[in-house]
Formats: C-alpha cells, structure tokens, sequence
C-alpha cells in the first residue's frame, strides 16, 4: 500500500490529521490532551510552524497549520514521536500510538481556510455519516467542548493558547467582536443544512485548492522518482480518464449508454455508479451494459455511438 505522499515548501497550508493505530484511543483522559496540546505548543516554538486551528478527538486529532519554513514532516514527525513516548511513560505501555504516517491536505487559505477550519470544529457533533448535517440539538455540546478551537474563534473562551494562531479570525471580520458574532453564525448554517463538506472537492487526495496551487502540486510530485509518486501518478491518470468521459457523456440521454462509457471506458467500479444511478448492487448496472453490448450488435446507429465514444475517448 502507498504511503501519503508528501508535498513540502515555505508558506504551506495543512489539514493534518492521524489516527491511532487499529483506531485505538490516542487520548485516555483529559490530562492526556493537556499532554498533547503542551508538545503541540512546543512544536510551534522548535519547528517555527503555525497552529490556526485543532480539535482533538479521542482516537484522532486534526491540525490546520502552515509551514513557514517548508517543514511538515519534519514538525508533526517529532510531535507524534515525542508524545507517543510521552504517552508510553504516562500509561506505562511500549509500541506504536499512531496508525501509520500522518494525513496532510494542501489548503488555498483564502478559498477554503474559513470553510475548512468550521468543519474541523464541527468533529465532536458530526454524525458518523459523513455527509449528513448535524443535529441541531447538538449545538449546545459543541459550545462546550473544550478540546478543539472552536471556542477561541466563537469567542467562548477567555483568553486562548498562546501558541494557536487567531490571524484566520479575519475571515469572518475586521473586527474582533464582530467577527466571532459572525463565525457562530456561519457555524449555525451548518446545523440548519446550509453548508456541506468541503471535501468534495479535494484534487487527488492531496489539494483543497485552485488551479495554480494544483499545478504547482503536481510538478512538485511528478519531480520525484519514488514508488509511491509514481503511485499516485498513475492515479491521478486514472482520475483525470474519469472526468473526460463523464464530460463526453454529460448531455447523453440514453442513461445505459453514460453508464456503459463510465464503466467501460472510464474504468469506474461497477458498484459505484449503481449507487449513483440508483440500482440496488453491480450486477444491476452489469445487465444494462450486457444489454446495450448486445444491442449494439443489431443496430447500425448504437454502434456507431459507441465507436464514436472510444476513438474521443482514445484521441485525450
């Protein structure tokens, strides 16, 4: 299995995120967060790193954070390392706490900083289905969930760590008060549906970000010799032959011919586009594209529909 690939240079934004190993509790008990946040605020002094937002949850944690000096692996390597040791002395215990390495997303600050960091706050109350809303009645849990920043930006908490950086408080206003009104506002919307995931729209599991911050990405990784580059290389292949048919497709009306090019030519699982044009399993969409194969054979017009489809498809 590939490890996460690791993308590093001065002025960096991150989304961090690990878990603890077979998903194990990484935190038993709030001294074990104070632990954690306390070499969290020596990272930032030894590593010159920038912490604008957390939440710690009982077997994973997140971290929006910037990298001044172009040191990711470098920062969040001895954090995992020196509270595991920490955490072993404390619970007298030896081996592994983290579940292999670190998960870190490029962020575009501007465009998704304000989203991304709502939905790292929101990790106490959200459901386990991911994409559903939380529920309102949660609302109040959240306001006093002390583990994460969420109280700092709501203006909650009387005065903050003195290692989290509040700059991205700028997003929701120029001024203080006025901005900690707004960001409990937009906070509300998530509770009444009005907001979703930004995730949806991660570029290759790596960028939450536009175009030039992608390109920028993609040269970095493509520079490299390693195995797993050349994994995520290959994939990133994969995706971009995906979106090219379901562009060639998107103003088709025969629905078993886009389901026929997305599995056939686009190389998507057979049970991921049943779920999305509502057939209870794979086998359902199987049948539609053995149909229309068939069919194809005894008319002129189909055929050529679909010969037409590859050749586009081949000419990328």
């Amino acid at each position: 299995m590939a490890r996460p690939i690791r993308v590093e240079f001065e002025g960096a934004v991150y989304h961090v995120t690990a878990r603890g190993n077979e998903r194990r509790a990484i935190f038993r008990d709030d001294e074990d967060r104070k632990l954690f946040l306390a070499t969290v605020a020596e990272m930032v002094e030894r590593f010159g790193v920038r912490v604008m937002a957390y939440c710690l949850m009982p077997n994973h944690y997140h971290l929006v954070m910037g990298t001044p000096r172009g040191n990711l692996s470098g920062a969040v390597g001895w954090l995992q390392l020196t509270y595991t040791a920490r955490f072993n002395r404390r619970h007298r215990r030896s081996g592994h706490l983290f579940q292999g390495r670190f998960k870190a997303q490029l962020v575009e600050a501007d465009e998704y900083g304000r989203w991304l960091v709502e939905y790292v706050h929101l990790n106490p109350v959200r459901s386990r289905h991911k994409n559903k809303t939380p529920s309102p009645e949660r609302a109040a849990e959240l306001d006093a969930y002390e583990w994460s920043s969420h109280r700092d930006y709501a203006g909650l908490r009387e005065k903050a760590a003195e290692w989290l950086c509040l700059d991205w408080l700028a997003y929701w206003g120029n001024e203080k008060n006025a901005a900690h009104e707004a960001y409990r506002a937009e906070i509300g919307k998530w509770f009444a549906g009005e907001k979703s995931s930004p995730w949806a729209k991660l570029r290759g599991g790596l960028v939450l970000g536009g175009e030039t911050l992608w390109t920028k990405v993609k040269s970095l990784v493509e520079g490299k010799r390693g195995k797993d580059e050349a994994v995520w290389a290959t994939r990133q292949a994969a995706e971009a032959l995906r979106e090219r048919v379901r562009e060639l497709v998107a103003d088709e009306n025969n629905e078993a011919v886009k389901i026929w090019a997305r599995i056939k030519l686009g190389g998507e699982r057979q049970v991921d586009v049943a779920h999305e044009f509502g057939y209870r399993n794979q086998s359902g969409v199987a049948q539609v594209v053995r149909r229309l194969e068939k069919y194809a054979q005894q008319n002129d017009e189909l055929r050529s529909k679909l010969e037409q489809l590859k050749k586009q498809v081949c000419s990328v």
